[in-house]
Formats: structure tokens, sequence, C-alpha cells
């Protein structure tokens, strides 16, 4: 069934477990999220990001998602992740998208309060929900993940909820989006004291790459929902090489290839939702 972030989120925090976000950019990652989610009885976010566009243009890959969502049997999100234009954000709430976040924060504090606190009010009158951003998830290759400046704190978490009214909040705590070339350094007493400070439930972005207790940490300390996407696509990429072969095969070996690779990735999806404590939730 299609729902909003509110609808799965508000029982995470409660509960203290964390669901899921998964980035589709095409069915067969798609098929795998959806499979594992309903297979282990957990709610799920799926979505895709604006900067995956070009490898999954919108107004294709929107209709399935929202589709598959619906006549699923477990809550299922479509959230439109990372959106950085007002153009897109609109057309992902036009194609049916249940969720957003609006991502401001690479620019000024006072322009993202602006910008979020309109999507905000815009995407309420959807039904939608909305997410912020407020300090800066970094980027793995560039390590400036690591830059404690550009991390979130209690106050501007707290006066960003208040001014946008804004349904979650991700936050910046050591993580980073890509692969990571060392082990990331999560301040957790830092998340923990944005939990203290407000109620909103909280976002971890850079989830993939995290140790299973990076992980166990952080929903012990308040995050309700997990960004994951290169993970799907490093389970999905070493289950092709394993089974890809010469080509003699023709139509039923990239069949086969193609069942293995959402089969890989669907094992993937599974190992997480067991890991936040989403399974059995739905």
């Amino acid at each position: 069934m299609l729902v909003n972030l509110n609808e799965v989120l508000r029982d995470a925090q409660k509960n203290h477990y964390g669901v899921g976000l998964f980035n589709t950019t095409d069915t067969d990652m798609l098929e795998a999220v959806i499979s594992a989610a309903e297979e282990l009885r957990s709610p799920v976010i799926l979505g895709t990001a604006e900067v995956l566009l070009p490898y999954g243009e919108l107004s294709l890959i929107a209709p399935s998602i929202v589709h598959a969502a619906k006549k699923a049997s477990v809550p299922v999100v479509v959230h439109y992740d990372h959106g950085l234009t007002y153009e897109r954000c609109m057309e992902a709430l036009q194609l049916g998208f249940s969720s957003l976040m609006f991502d401001g924060s690479a620019g000024g504090v006072e322009e993202n309060i602006r910008a979020t606190a309109e999507m905000v009010m815009i995407a309420h009158a959807w039904g939608a929900t909305v997410e912020g951003e407020i300090g800066h998830v970094g980027q793995a290759d560039t390590a400036d993940n690591e830059v404690e400046d550009m991390y979130t704190t209690p106050e501007e978490a707290k006066a960003f909820v208040e001014a946008t009214g804004m349904d979650a909040l991700a936050v910046a705590i050591g993580t980073a989006h890509g692969a990571y070339k060392s082990k990331p350094k999560l301040d957790i007493g830092r998340l923990q004291q944005i939990r203290d400070t407000i109620d909103t439930p909280l976002v971890l972005h850079g989830g993939s790459g995290l140790s299973d207790d990076d992980f166990k940490n952080t929903i012990r300390h308040g995050i309700t929902k997990v960004n994951i996407f290169t993970d799907l696509c490093v389970a999905g990429e070493l289950a092709m090489q394993a089974s890809a072969g010469d080509g003699s095969r023709g139509m039923y070996g990239y069949l086969e290839t193609r069942n293995q690779k959402v089969e890989s990735m669907k094992k993937a999806v599974m190992e997480k939702m067991i890991l936040f404590g989403s399974n059995g939730k739905a």
C-alpha cells in the first residue's frame, strides 16, 4: 500500500527500529526491494534521486514504482530523494510520489530554510511528506564527511524544524554518499544531542559501507530512516560478473544473469531490513 513517511517513521521512532530507503533506477531493483519487503513483512521506502535520473528517467521509472507500491501487501513510501530543483520536485509529486527530500544544504542557511518551508507547504497540500537537510552529508570520494564544521548541530536542527515544519530531518554526523575509502567516524554523541532536542524523525544518508555496529548504534540513538543505494549496486554488479558468460547462451544467458542479479540485490535488501529491525513490523 502506498503511504507517506509519517505513516512508517513515527512507529519506527516509537519502537526503536529503522526503515530502509532503497533507491531504484530500474525495475530489476524495484522487484528486488518489493519482494524482500513482502517476504520479511517490512515497511520500506522506495525511491530515486535527482542525481540518478540520467540512469533512470523519472517519467519512465515513476509509474512502475508507484504502481508497485499501491499493489504491495506492506506499507511502501515512494520518496524522491535529494531533490535539487523546484521543477523536478513538482514533477515527482505530479507523478504520484508520496514523499520527497528537498536538499538545500549546499546553499546558505536562510535560503535553505525559505526554500524548504515553501516545499513543505506545497507537498503537504498534496498529502506528501518532506525531508530536509541541515548541515552537509559529504561525498566519500572527497572525504568532506570528515569536516566537523559541516556537521549538524542540535541548535541548527531545532531552528530548522521549527521554521519549516518538515516531517523528517537528515543529519550530518560523519557519513558520506558513495563508497568509503576509509572507515567513517560517526559522532554518535552529537546524534544523541539532536535526538534529545527535537522529536522529528531523523535520517541517515550515506548508509552503504557502514558496519553493522554503526547501523545499530545510530538506530539506537535516534535514526529511523536509513538510505541505501551503493550496496545494491555492488550486489547487482558482483552477481552479473559471476553469472556472465561468453554470449553463447543468447537470450537465456541474459535472462539467467538478470534473475541472479535481482536475487542478489534482494538478499542485500533483506540483510539490511533484518539489521535495521524492520522485519515483521508491517
